[in-house]
């Protein structure tokens, strides 16, 4: 085997990512027709923000999805403000968390996708309790 076909292919480039990305923007786009704008909306990059004030800060971050080099991350704004929602994370999601209100993937994991959805849903209701 020739040296170009031993080659790897960059982090980041592979279909783990892109369905990564996929199954996260998923979870976090149905939100943007529930009050949110959608900021951006890149191959790369996802982000919604808040059409009403939170907390008298007017328009926020609510979530946001970003291609890195190593990993997809999963921000979550609700639960960086919100430390009880934050002691409902599993061990095994809490892994994968980095900082207060974000989550990194390599690939997609069902399980863990699914309570981020939970976790995105509550959330969801505790911004609009704020709004």
């Amino acid at each position: 085997m020739g040296k170009a076909a031993m080659k790897k292919a960059p982090i980041g480039k592979g279909t783990d990512f892109d369905a990564t990305f996929a199954a996260l923007k998923n979870i976090l786009a149905p939100y943007a027709a529930r009050n949110m704008r959608v900021a951006q909306d890149k191959p790369d990059y996802y982000y919604i923000e808040t059409n009403f004030s939170v907390m008298g800060r007017g328009p926020v971050m609510f979530g946001a999805i970003r291609k890195g080099k190593g990993y997809v991350s999963y921000h979550l704004m609700p639960i960086y403000m919100n430390e009880p929602l934050q002691k409902t994370i599993s061990p095994e999601l809490k892994r994968r968390k980095q900082g207060k209100a974000c989550f990194n993937f390599a690939k997609p994991d069902e399980t863990l996708l699914a309570e981020l959805a939970e976790l995105t849903r509550l959330g969801f209701e505790c911004f609009r309790k704020l709004g």
